[in-house]
């Protein structure tokens, strides 16, 4: 699979706030604020994820109608990798 700029633009906003956390850590910050943070962290790679498993998809049915063979098995599969995920 490629990945597009998109998703990688998406990671390195999540690299930027893991950085972020890290300084918050060193500062001392109120806890409540660190896990505010690296909830949005969580979500930003939930988000990323989800993206890339949507892109991929896409292009599995894509070429899974083309050769005339059922994509059924492949949305099972998109949903079992979103829920391993969690």
């Amino acid at each position: 699979m490629q990945y597009d700029e998109d998703v990688k633009r998406r990671l390195k906003r999540v690299e930027g706030q893991i950085r972020g956390v890290l300084k918050m850590m060193e500062e001392e910050q109120h806890c409540k604020d660190v896990v505010a943070q690296l909830s949005a962290v969580r979500s930003a790679a939930d988000k990323a994820i989800a993206y890339i498993v949507a892109v991929n998809l896409e292009k599995c049915i894509t070429e899974e109608k083309e050769a005339g063979g059922d994509t059924s098995k492949l949305v099972k599969q998109a949903v079992e990798l979103l829920v391993k995920s969690r």
